[in-house]
């Protein structure tokens, strides 16, 4: 496919994937957010320990507001991408209730004034995915960028729905994989080029067993 052909597609995919999210129910919006909340929570005990990286929701996106405050109550530090100038690299700043928020691109909230973190997890949205766990994302390519630039890349989790996913996206060199994907389903890993689905992680008694438990392992060791 010419890049030009893969533009226009991606484009139409997009436009597609998003509308079908933007028509679903609140209660299905919620219940989805639920799942993926108990599955981020179980399979990767790590992240309260953190600083994590994630994305204000738009246009019934899976909402990590919750999750955030979970992990900043266990002791986690979270923060919001900022677009500080068009085709540059994200940064990430601290952000809490009470921190200062601006309208940016997209309409998206971002911190004013907080200070710069570099995060070890990303919580990472993503309008399609597909079998070999790339994103497609809304077309900037900043989070490509952003990846790519930063000194110590961190644990990428994407999350999204079932619904939004593509046999390829066509990934291009500069497209960045996840390195785990979390859906109301359960936990992807991506191994060998390809994402391999490895359950819904489930309590037991008064612990958390959890068949992907080990997927925290790269963020408790400091890797």
């Amino acid at each position: 496919m010419k890049l030009e052909e893969l533009k226009a597609w991606r484009k139409s995919e997009r436009a597609r994937l998003i509308a079908a999210r933007e028509a679903l129910d609140g209660r299905t919006v919620e219940n989805y957010r639920q799942a993926i909340d108990a599955h981020l929570e179980r399979a990767f005990p790590g992240l309260a320990r953190d600083a994590v990286a994630f994305c204000w929701p738009i246009r019934n996106e899976y909402d990590a507001r919750h999750l955030a405050k979970v992990l900043r109550d266990a002791g986690a530090l979270t923060a919001l991408p900022v677009v500080v100038a068009p085709r540059a690299p994200l940064v990430f700043r601290e952000w809490h209730p009470g921190v200062e928020l601006a309208r940016g691109a997209l309409g998206i909230p971002y911190p004013v004034g907080s200070r710069e973190l570099l995060p070890r997890a990303v919580l990472l949205p993503m309008n399609g995915w597909d079998d070999q766990g790339y994103r497609l994302g809304y077309g900037g390519g900043f989070f490509d960028r952003t990846l790519a630039a930063l000194s110590a890349k961190p644990l990428v989790i994407g999350v999204a729905y079932e619904m939004a996913r593509l046999p390829t996206i066509h990934p291009q060199p500069w497209d960045v994989p996840v390195d785990y994907l979390v859906t109301e389903r359960g936990v992807y890993r991506r191994d060998a080029g390809a994402l391999a689905f490895l359950g819904a992680p489930e309590p037991l008694g008064d612990t958390l067993a959890s068949p992907v438990c080990y997927a925290d392992e790269r963020i408790a060791r400091g890797d």
